[in-house]
């Protein structure tokens, strides 16, 4: 056979399946793109070495599993469809030597098509994204844009590897083949699926563990772990009950005498349970994908639009400066730094407290509190203890105090300790008093916090000397364990230009100049935020569009094996009695059953995931929860109508099909 025979099948077929292929190489262009987008962002120089940096790496590992797991389901349902196909040509005396070369040329047609435009898009609209990117991070900065080879040459070398491997699998799947089973290959799965009551049951355990998990999750760093754990659960169990559970139910139906037969309900569920065994695995990824996408979305605008809430809530005050190691020298040159500082700058502090304190993690118990040299912060029983001076609390407060050897003063900014006695360590005290108020401001902490007045400095270094002796930690690190802090916090007063030169200088002295000296301010600190939350709000609207892309993929190519299934179906319900009116609804409330069902389910996932993801933005400092509830309200109203606009433009396809 003349070897250009193959070029000319491989044109005709890609034309004559354009309904299928434009879609997927459209896709394929897309995805192309926006690696090389990502790709390029993350190696750009002038976007530096920090968490920005850090996001867009990850963001570009996920878009290469994506690319790889999307491609190639794309790619199994075009070779699905064209089986019959393939078979003709070999019962009319195509060797699969034949079609292999054929197909050989038909994904070097449109793998060369998909990387190259890919490729030349994403070289036209990355300063565009490097554009939007700055403007997120709110970062006024020279343009700084750069094309990279190592970019191109990744970018050609990841979908040539892709496109490479899809082509050997469609070569396995016709090797393996006989011509009878090509040309039955697009009806294959007509007989009535089996109850898999194992994987239903494993389906409905995964599920309702994931969802516990959810549920009852409380501690906001316990969240980070169990969330990921309940997301497995949760897309093992949407799978399994997609693909066992709904046949299992449908099935249950059709027993119920009084319910299968009747008109309305017969066909539906008859159908449906066809449906089901087609089309599970591809409803579970509409299902997952959506919920991703309305996770993302959510969350980082959610981050983004509360930046004020997170900066609060990280620096209750805007400025802290303090040493580590608290003796009289250090003590001193902090206070003068920030006096000297508050003096050139011509600005003022207000609300300034000065006090030490010694700070532990510790076990919540009966009696007391087990201090702990490490802090497990994923446990539920696990709180943050403040040891104060009775002198630095009556300073703050301007009151005058007294306190025995073995009494104490306790605040706690969660339950009250309603005890007469207290053990800390290996002391006990008496409770003086349980303070209604304290003016010191740690904002909205992770964990619960318990604050102890105690008669002396001495006794807090006591406290610590029992805990730590027999630490094995550096030296440094052991150094400041063992001595109180010196905090002096306040909030800042005057022209915003001189405050900020004022905490510049603040802190490049007490850092330069105090031994281990810290300094921080909400200011100062903003940029940070804005680099970090900005950097994920890029990155969620950006996979957001690309995982809404493969949803819309996915949901036209369903529409498309409904049509062609339908087809057939028309025809047989005609044969037997069923009016044309009361086929297209039977098969419409059908279609629009299965393809809504993954979209109420992802709200479903929502709505259970919605506590402990505020766990998870806590962590990163947001608290706004009626914020973040606002943003996935009106996130999922968005997405529903986006949902049925697609499902609406893509049942044409179907239609035109049918008819």
């Amino acid at each position: 056979m003349s070897s250009s025979i193959y070029g000319k099948l491989a044109l005709t077929n890609l034309k004559n399946n354009r309904k299928t292929y434009i879609p997927y190489v459209l896709t394929s262009i897309l995805t192309v793109m926006m690696y090389y987008i990502m790709d390029g962002l993350s190696r750009n120089s002038s976007i530096g070495d920090g968490n920005v940096h850090l996001v867009l790496v990850y963001a570009r590992a996920v878009i290469i599993i994506f690319a790889v797991i999307f491609l190639f389901y794309t790619n199994s349902f075009l070779i699905k469809r064209r089986k019959k196909e393939i078979g003709v040509y070999n019962i009319l005396g195509m060797g699969k030597r034949h079609i292999a070369r054929m197909l050989i040329v038909e994904t070097l047609v449109t793998a060369t098509v998909s990387i190259g435009t890919g490729i030349l898009f994403g070289g036209i609209f990355s300063k565009l994204m490097y554009l939007v990117l700055l403007k997120i991070l709110d970062y006024d900065v020279r343009m700084d844009f750069e094309v990279s080879a190592d970019t191109l040459m990744y970018t050609l070398a990841l979908f040539l590897v892709i496109f490479i491997m899809t082509l050997v699998y469609n070569l396995f799947q016709i090797q393996l083949s006989n011509p009878v089973e090509l040309l039955h290959g697009g009806s294959q799965g007509e007989k009535e699926p089996k109850t898999k009551w194992l994987m239903t049951v494993f389906g409905v355990v995964t599920l309702g563990i994931g969802y516990f998990i959810a549920i009852t999750t409380d501690q906001p760093l316990a969240a980070i772990p169990a969330f990921f754990i309940a997301v497995v659960c949760v897309i093992l169990g949407t799978y399994a009950l997609f693909t066992a559970g709904s046949i299992a139910l449908f099935k249950a139906l059709r027993k119920n005498k009084k319910f299968y037969y009747q008109t309305k309900h017969f066909n539906a569920v008859a159908g449906m349970i066809y449906r089901m065994k087609q089309n599970a695995v591809g409803l579970a990824n509409i299902c997952i994908l959506s919920t991703m996408v309305l996770v993302m979305i959510s969350t980082t605008i959610s981050l983004y639009v509360g930046m004020e809430n997170v900066l609060e809530t990280r620096y209750p005050r805007e400025v802290e400066a303090k040493t580590n190691v608290s003796v009289p020298e250090s003590d001193q040159a902090v206070d003068r730094i920030v006096e000297e500082e508050l003096k050139n700058a011509g600005v003022e502090a207000k609300s300034m407290l000065r006090y030490h304190d010694g700070s532990v993690a510790a076990l919540k118990q009966e009696d007391g509190f087990a201090l702990q040299q490490f802090g497990n912060y994923q446990i539920d029983d696990v709180v943050e203890v403040y040891l104060i001076p009775l002198n630095d609390y009556d300073q703050m407060e301007n009151v005058k105090s007294s306190l025995v050897p073995d009494e104490a003063y306790v605040y706690s900014t969660g339950e009250d300790w309603g005890k007469d006695t207290v053990k800390l360590g290996n002391r006990t005290y008496r409770v003086a008093k349980e303070l209604e108020d304290l003016g010191l401001a740690y904002g909205q902490n992770l964990v619960e916090s318990y604050y102890f007045i105690v008669p002396d400095a001495g006794q807090i270094q006591e406290i610590l000397a029992e805990l730590y002796k027999d630490s094995d930690m550096q030296e440094d690190w052991k150094e400041q364990m063992l001595n109180l802090n010196y905090r002096v916090i306040f909030d800042l007063e005057g022209d915003e230009e001189a405050c900020f030169s004022a905490l510049k200088a603040m802190r490049s002295r007490i850092e330069g100049e105090v031994h281990s000296g810290f300094f921080e301010s909400r200011e100062l600190n903003r940029e940070e935020f804005y680099f970090l939350y900005g950097g994920l709000l890029f990155i969620g609207i950006y996979l957001g569009v690309l995982f809404l892309m493969a949803t819309v993929l996915i949901m036209y190519y369903k529409q498309i094996s409904e049509g062609y299934d339908d087809r057939e179906r028309y025809q047989i319900m005609q044969k037997v009695g069923m009016s044309k009116r009361e086929v297209r609804h039977s098969i419409r409330s059908q279609v629009l059953m299965i393809f809504f069902l993954p979209l109420v389910t992802a709200v479903i996932h929502i709505a259970v995931a919605f506590g402990v993801i505020t766990k998870l933005l806590a962590v990163l400092n947001l608290t706004d929860v009626p914020l973040f509830f606002l943003c996935t309200v009106v996130t999922v109203v968005v997405f529903v109508v986006f949902y049925g606009i697609v499902f609406s433009l893509t049942a044409r396809e179907y239609y035109k099909i049918v008819n």
